[in-house]
C-alpha cells in the first residue's frame, strides 16, 4: 500500500461520508461495542483529519466503520492511527459475532505484513480460561453485517481449501504454508463472513472458517510463533461456537491444551482438554476424544501423576478403537496412529517409563514412513532416542537422534528443531564422548538455521 492509499482523510474521502456521518456512525459503532462514552460530532473528526490522534479504542472503531462500509478489511494501520489494541482484541473471547469478524480480519491482516508488533505478542496461559468457559456456556448473539448474500457453493470453495492446506502442513511443517493460507483467508474468507447468509450457510460458513483459523494457529504454534498461534486458536474457538458444531471447539481446544502444556502450564493444558471432553458429547468424535485423553495425558505426565496419566492414555487407546474414518470431520484426519502413538510415547518418556515409551515411538514410527511423514517421524524418532538415553543406551540414542535431524531437515518446524535442541540437553551428562560431539556438529547447521 502506498501512502496515498493510506491515512484517515484518504479513507474518508473514498468513503463518500461527511464528517457528520462518520461521526455518527463511530457513535453506533462504539455503542455495539459497549462504548457509550465514546461521543462524537463533526468536529471531532475534523480534528482527527488536523493530525489529534483518538485515544483507544477510537482507532479500532473507525476500523470498524470503513471495513463495514466498503466490505473488506481496514485497520488502524491503514487509517495511520496505530495498530490499535489487536495484540489485545484478538485474545477476546467477543460475545459479538461482528467484533469477532473484525478480530479475525485484523489477525491475518497483520500476519501477512509480518508486522513486528504481533510477532513479539506474548503467550499468555490465563487468557484460555475465559474463552474455554464461555464456549462451554454457548452464549451466541450477533448477526453479520448485511451485505451480498453467500452461496452454499462459496462455502464449499473455502472446505475444499482446507484440505490441500492441511496436507501441506502435516507433510510440509507449519513454516511452509501459513503465509499463502493467511493470504488466501484474507482475500477470500473473512471477506464472506461480514455478508449477508441464510442460517444454513452461515453456519457452514463460520465451521470453514473455523477450521482454516485453527490451522493458522497451529501452523503458527508450529513455526514457534506462540503469542500469534494463541490469537488465532482463541478466534477459531469462537468461530466454531457460532457454528454449532461442538466437535470442532473441542478440537480447538484440544490444540490449546497442547500449546499450553507445551509452554509449561500443564494445570491449564488439563484444564482445556477436561473443557474439551466436556462440550464435546460422548459420541460427536471419537478421534477428537481420544486426542483429548492423549493430551489430558501429557500434562498429568508432566505433573507427575503417574497413574491418571496411564488412565487417560488407556481411555485415548480405548476411544480411538471404535473410531469410524468414514464418520470423522476432515480436520480428524491427523488423529491417527502415527499421532497417537507418538503422543503416548512422549507421554510415557516424561514418566520415566522408558520402555513402554520405546514401543509406542516405533509405531508411530512405522506409520509415519508409510505415509512419508517427516514432521512426525522426526518427533517420533526423537522420543525414541530420549528412552534409549533412559535405558544409557548412547550409541542407540545417537543412531535415532541421526534420523531425527535427517527428518527434521525435509520440513520447516520449529518443534523438530526443539526436539533436537532437547536431544542435545539430554545428551549433556555423557560430557565429550564422542557420540556426543559427533551429534552435536551434525545438528549445529540445523539448530542454527532455525
Amino acid at each position: 500500500m502506498t501512502t496515498d492509499e493510506q491515512g484517515l482523510a484518504y479513507w474518508l474521502g473514498r468513503s463518500g461520508m461527511s464528517n457528520s456521518e462518520l461521526a455518527r456512525r463511530v457513535k453506533s459503532a462504539a455503542q455495539a461495542w459497549g462504548l457509550p462514552h465514546i461521543q462524537s460530532n463533526a468536529s471531532t473528526v475534523r480534528r482527527w483529519l488536523n493530525g489529534d490522534v483518538p485515544r483507544p479504542p477510537v482507532p479500532d472503531v473507525l476500523a470498524d466503520v470503513f471495513s463495514a462500509h466498503f466490505g473488506f478489511r481496514v485497520t488502524p494501520y491503514d487509517l495511520d492511527l496505530g495498530d490499535g489494541v489487536l495484540t489485545e482484541r484478538s485474545l477476546a473471547y467477543s460475545t459479538s459475532y461482528a467484533a469477532t469478524v473484525e478480530a479475525v480480519a485484523d489477525l491475518g491482516r497483520a500476519d501477512v505484513d509480518r508486522r513486528s508488533f504481533l510477532a513479539a505478542a506474548p503467550f499468555a496461559a490465563v487468557a484460555a480460561v475465559g474463552p474455554s468457559r464461555d464456549w462451554l456456556l454457548n452464549t451466541l448473539n450477533q448477526q453479520p453485517e448485511p451485505g451480498p448474500n453467500v452461496r452454499a457453493e462459496d462455502v464449499l470453495a473455502v472446505k475444499n481449501m482446507f484440505g490441500e492446506f492441511q496436507k501441506m502442513d502435516v507433510l510440509q511443517g507449519g513454516g511452509t504454508g501459513r503465509l499463502i493460507l493467511a493470504e488466501y483467508m484474507n482475500q477470500h474468507v473473512y471477506p464472506l463472513l461480514r455478508r449477508t447468509h441464510s442460517e444454513s450457510v452461515r453456519k457452514s460458513l463460520c465451521e470453514a472458517a473455523a477450521e482454516q483459523t485453527y490451522l493458522l494457529g497451529w501452523m503458527a504454534y508450529d513455526n514457534g510463533e506462540h503469542g500469534v498461534a494463541q490469537r488465532y486458536l482463541i478466534q477459531s474457538l469462537r468461530l466454531a461456537e457460532e457454528s454449532k458444531n461442538a466437535a470442532l471447539g473441542a478440537h480447538v481446544l484440544a490444540g490449546m491444551a497442547d500449546q499450553a502444556t507445551l509452554l509449561g502450564s500443564p494445570d491449564e493444558g488439563r484444564r482445556l482438554a477436561q473443557a474439551g471432553r466436556a462440550g464435546l458429547g460422548r459420541d460427536a468424535s471419537h478421534a477428537c476424544m481420544a486426542d483429548l485423553w492423549a493430551l489430558e495425558a501429557r500434562a498429568l505426565a508432566k505433573l507427575g501423576d503417574k497413574k491418571a496419566a496411564a488412565q487417560a492414555v488407556n481411555r485415548s487407546e480405548a476411544e480411538f478403537s471404535i473410531v469410524r474414518p468414514e464418520e470423522e470431520q476432515e480436520w480428524a484426519a491427523f488423529i491417527d496412529p502415527a499421532y497417537l502413538h507418538g503422543e503416548h510415547a512422549v507421554t510415557f518418556r516424561d514418566l520415566g517409563q522408558s520402555e513402554t515409551s520405546e514401543q509406542h515411538a516405533q509405531q508411530s514410527i512405522n506409520h509415519a514412513r508409510k505415509q512419508q511423514r517427516a514432521r512426525r517421524g522426526a518427533m517420533s524418532q526423537a522420543a525414541l532416542a530420549a528412552s534409549h538415553l533412559q535405558r544409557r543406551d548412547l550409541e542407540a540414542a545417537h543412531s535415532a537422534g541421526l534420523r531425527t535431524l535427517s527428518l527434521s531437515r525435509q520440513v520447516r518446524s520449529t518443534r523438530c528443531v526443539e526436539a533436537v535442541q532437547d536431544l542435545q540437553r539430554r545428551m549433556e551428562p555423557y560430557g565429550k564422548h564422542r557420540l556426543v560431539a559427533d551429534f552435536t556438529e551434525r545438528a549445529r547447521d540445523l539448530v542454527a538455521a532455525a
